[in-house]
This record gives C-alpha cells, sequence and structure tokens, in this order.
C-alpha cells in the first residue's frame, strides 16, 4: 500500500528469549526507533496485561494483541518485538507472511532453553506461566518452537550470548539479503547474502548430522579456520578434508579420494558435507554429497564472487574428466548457501573481477537493472580492493549484484530444475566459453570464458538476424569497461567446433543464438531488437564462406 511503513524486524520467542532486551539493544546500534507489542498493548488497555488477563479471559486478550500488532505491521519502521504467543494467534501468521512477502524479515530468538526459564522466571508478571513456571514453559516452548521455525524466515541462536553480542549478530541478520530458491522438484532453501552470514552454518544444518566433512582447499584456509570453530562450538564432530584449488580439485581422483576418506570415518546418511571456497569445491562437495549413500544433506559457503553467484547456486553438481567440463554430475540442491560478503575482502582484484562474467550475463538474459549498475560501477568494480572493500559503498552495490544475480538464477531453477527447458537460458555464453576452458587446459578462469561467449553468442545473434550491431557492440563495450575479455584467438576452429559439441549438449548449441533475442536490455537508441528475417532457415542450415569467417572474427 502507498505510503504503508514496514518495520525493519519483527522479533519472535519464547518468554525470557531476551527479545526486549536485545531489540533494544540493535536498534541503538542501528540508531532506528523499538517498539515492544506488549507495551503497546498496555497503552491501547490502560492497564497491565495481568489485569486485563485476569478481567477479560485469554481470548479477548489475543483480539486486541492481534488489532494491536496488525497496526504497527503496517505503520512502524523500527524494531519491533512481539509477545511469546503472539505469533500462534492465525490472524498475526497472516500478517507476518505478508509482511514477508513484502520483503519483511521475521526473527526467531532462539535462546538456550534454561537460561529463558531463568529469566522468565525472574521477571514475573507473565500469566502464562501461572502454576509451576517451568512445567508450564516447556509445555509451551513444545508448541510453540514448531510454530516459530515455521513463521519466521531469519533464526537467530543467542545461547550463552551476552544482550550486546547478541544483538551485534541480531543487526547482521536483519541487514542480510534474502534469496528463497523453491519449486515443484525442489526441497525450498534459502541463498543468505551479508556480512558474517556464515554464523548461520549450524541452523541451516541442523540438528540431525553428527559428523561434517568440511571440503575446502588451501587457500581459503582464513575461512575454513571460522567454520571449523563454528561447527565445533555446536557440537559436530567436524572432518577436514582439503582438496586442489581451481579445477584441478573437480576429478574423479579427488572424488574417489574424498569417498574413500567418508567411508574409513563411518559417514552414514545422517550426517552432512560443507562445501567451503570458489565454484570448484562447491560443485565437488555437491557432487560428493549426491553421490554418498545416494545423498546426504549439504551446505555450500561460497567465497568468491563467482562461486556466491553462480556454482553455489541451483544444484548442478560436478566433475570434469579428460573429454570436457562437468560431464560427470548430478542436479542436488543444497540445504542452504551461506554467501559471506566477509570472504569477499580477501579477493584479490582479477579473481573478483571474474566474476562480474557471470553477473552481467545474467543481465543480459533477464534483468536490466544487473547492466545498469554495472554501467553506473564500472570503473569501481574494476578498481576493487579488498582490503577497502567492507567499508566502502561498493559493498552495498555488490551485495545488491548478487542478490539479483541469484534471484535471475534462482526463477530458473524453480521452473526447471534439470535443464529440461528455461534453464538453457542460464548457458548463455557457456557452449564457447567451456570450450575456451578446455581448450586453455582450465587456465582461463571461468567468468571471463564466458564473457568472451556471450560476446560470441550476440554476434551469433546478429548473423541469424535476432539483433542488430549495437547490441553486439554493447556486450562488448560492457564487458570490457568492467576489465573482462571480450575475444580469444588460441585454438583452431575445427579444435573450437570439436569442444563446443563436446562440453554443451546439441540442444544448447543450437538456442544460444536465440538468448539474445529474449533478454531484457533496456531499450534505448542505441540498443535495437530486430525480428528474425525470412532467410533465417537458409542462415541456420548452411553457412556461407563470409558467415563462418564472420563467426572465426567473433571470437
Amino acid at each position: 500500500m502507498a505510503g504503508m511503513r514496514r518495520p525493519v524486524a519483527v522479533i519472535i520467542g519464547m518468554m525470557g528469549a531476551g527479545k526486549t532486551r536485545v531489540g533494544k539493544e540493535a536498534a541503538q546500534m542501528m540508531q532506528l526507533p523499538f517498539a515492544d507489542a506488549d507495551n503497546e498493548i498496555e497503552h491501547d488497555a490502560g492497564m497491565k496485561i495481568p489485569e486485563y488477563f485476569e478481567r477479560y479471559g485469554e481470548p479477548e486478550f489475543r483480539k486486541l494483541e492481534s488489532d494491536v500488532v496488525l497496526d504497527m505491521l503496517e505503520d512502524f519502521d523500527g524494531i519491533f518485538s512481539l509477545g511469546g504467543g503472539a505469533p500462534m494467534t492465525p490472524s498475526i501468521q497472516q500478517g507476518l507472511a505478508e509482511y514477508i512477502a513484502d520483503g519483511g524479515k521475521v526473527v526467531y530468538l532462539m535462546a538456550d532453553p534454561k537460561e529463558a526459564m531463568e529469566r522468565a522466571n525472574r521477571g514475573g508478571g507473565r500469566p502464562m506461566l501461572n502454576g509451576d513456571a517451568n512445567e508450564r514453559w516447556k509445555k509451551l516452548y513444545k508448541e510453540r518452537d514448531p510454530v516459530f521455525r515455521r513463521v519466521a524466515n531469519v533464526q537467530v541462536r543467542t545461547h550463552g550470548q551476552t544482550p550486546q553480542v547478541a544483538a551485534r549478530k541480531l543487526m547482521e541478520m536483519i541487514d542480510q539479503r534474502i534469496v528463497h530458491v523453491t519449486g515443484s522438484t525442489i526441497e525450498p532453501y534459502d541463498v543468505c547474502i551479508g556480512e558474517g552470514v556464515m554464523s548461520q552454518l549450524a541452523q541451516v544444518l541442523g540438528d540431525k548430522p553428527a559428523k561434517v566433512a568440511l571440503i575446502h582447499t588451501q587457500a581459503v584456509q582464513r575461512h575454513s579456520d571460522r567454520a571449523r570453530t563454528l561447527l565445533r562450538q555446536s557440537g559436530y564432530d567436524v572432518h577436514d578434508i582439503v582438496i586442489p584449488d581451481a579445477e584441478a580439485g573437480k576429478t574423479i581422483e579427488v572424488a574417489n579420494g574424498i569417498w574413500q576418506r567418508l567411508g574409513e570415518e563411518g559417514f552414514t546418511r545422517s550426517d552432512a558435507i560443507v562445501g567451503l571456497g570458489g565454484g570448484a569445491a562447491t560443485d565437488l562437495a555437491g557432487f560428493v554429497a549426491a553421490t554418498w549413500m545416494r545423498g546426504i544433506r549439504y551446505v555450500n559457503c561460497p567465497t568468491s564472487l563467482l562461486a556466491m553467484v553462480d556454482a553455489s547456486t541451483g544444484g548442478k553438481t560436478g566433475i570434469n574428466t579428460p573429454q570436457g567440463k562437468n560431464l560427470v554430475g548430478s542436479f542436488y540442491t543444497p540445504a542452504g548457501v551461506l554467501a559471506d560478503m566477509g570472504a569477499l575482502a580477501s579477493l584479490p582484484n582479477d579473481i573478483f573481477i571474474e566474476g562480474l562474467g557471470e553477473v552481467a550475463k545474467s543481465g543480459f538474459i533477464m534483468d536490466p537493472e544487473i547492466l545498469r549498475m554495472l554501467e553506473d560501477h564500472a570503473d569501481e568494480l574494476r578498481s576493487f580492493d579488498g582490503s577497502t572493500f567492507l567499508d566502502s559503498d561498493l559493498k552495498d552495490v555488490v551485495a545488491e549484484l548478487i542478490e539479483r544475480t541469484v534471484t535471475v538464477k534462482a526463477y530458473h531453477v524453480s521452473a526447471d530444475l534439470k535443464e529440461a527447458g528455461l534453464r538453457e537460458f542460464l548457458n548463455y555464453g557457456h557452449t564457447l566459453g567451456h570450450a575456451i576452458e578446455k581448450l586453455e587446459h582450465f587456465r582461463w578462469r571461468h567468468g571471463n570464458a564466458v564473457a568472451v561467449g556471450c560476446v560470441y553468442a550476440a554476434e551469433l545473434s546478429h548473423l541469424l538476424g535476432y539483433i542488430d550491431q549495437d547490441l553486439v557492440d554493447y556486450h562488448r563495450s560492457l564487458l570490457g569497461s568492467l576489465g573482462l575479455p571480450t575475444s580469444w584467438n588460441n585454438g583452431s576452429w575445427d579444435d573450437v567446433l570439436r569442444s563446443c559439441t563436446e562440453t554443451r549438449r546439441p540442444a544448447a548449441t543450437n538456442c544460444v543464438s536465440s538468448y539474445s533475442a529474449r533478454s531484457a536490455i533496456p531499450s534505448t537508441s542505441r540498443i535495437r531488437r530486430r525480428t528474425p528475417s525470412r532467410r533465417r532457415s537458409d542462415a541456420s542450415s548452411g553457412r556461407t564462406q563470409s558467415q563462418e569467417r564472420t563467426q572465426k572474427e567473433a571470437i
């Protein structure tokens, strides 16, 4: 609704969880107003809640509570804490669902039960705890915890933490961005984007796993140390598995070595895997998770821009063979993806920039706002410096680019997990891109190869009459302005064609020329689409010498 004010976050939780104390601390840190639903109710009722309960009973109290909460959800722009039983009321559940759909964050503050019971007993004035307070609290917890987990879209564990530490954790969770991935053939999961989101690792893994295999490269040791600490603090038995960096880690030999470790160390179907690192590491970790015991739980913690926007999300897992990239693999979705922005601060400039190849691709196929943002911030992105990144304005720009790119991928994956149709559009630029990687023996980074592949796909689209030369030029100018390559000439034409057919199935090769025709590039005076000419069938059935020469030059 126009003019509606929404809370920055809504906090729910059991009595004694610290909702008011932690919420106030977080609001002060974020320089936001704070409101407590119980205080608002007492103001409207003109009496304390215990008195209202005694005079009118719980049903009438819940009606008043619902009216107050629903009003605040539409007319308050700070941090809003609800009473312990509020989320059990259907009308409030519906209001919170609409708030989440509008981009809101409902945070379930999960305190240690023993600590929460002690605080609830000390506080007094809680009609729902009349009688044996501890037994009553336990009974309510058993009823409410499943509902709270379902209603909230963010969970914050505060076991043993001071209010100040819990508030900082809450603040980090409020600032994060979440892309929900679902579909008829997908078990829903979230991609969480923000600084510090790796702290949610235990929450995403859940209580069921006992053993966790932490698969990572040596290059991300600092991040793996943090993940290992978080896992051990949560009581998991952590098994550290270090793999070779980049594509050298995506081989059957490496996978077999991990399978041997899992077998020797007694991993069962109830255990889990965490993949931490770049795209190759998360690809391999997902493949191992998909194949061990026919599928065990896994979580991806991408540490590069490329992995955050591409490899870690979507459920494609796999390894390379001498014949090509990702020829052996499985579609197997993670339990969650934690894209911790703090990891980007450790990236060298060239590794950050190659990730922009996949970001731009998503702009070309669907989201014009991505292209606008890349144009507006090209100089800053090209000059990326990890040492200053987290304290710069660029951090929010990159966070939005990641969110938008993941949203594009989620849209395609949700409708077509196993790439039977719509998902093939995500392969824009990949037919030639994968061929380049293979011919270069994976010395070329994936994002750089995809950038060249996008230019080549645009050139083919132009040859077939789908787009005009201005759009081809736009591909080159935008990608070049980001510091990405737009050409490649280190292989013969026959080798390129052979590699294209080996690394990308024919359906994708045939439709590559139609990607740009579908793309959501803004309509401007310099960017115009054309309707395919009637001569397209001739162009697709046979190439003239001039066309073949143009295609070669496009590379």
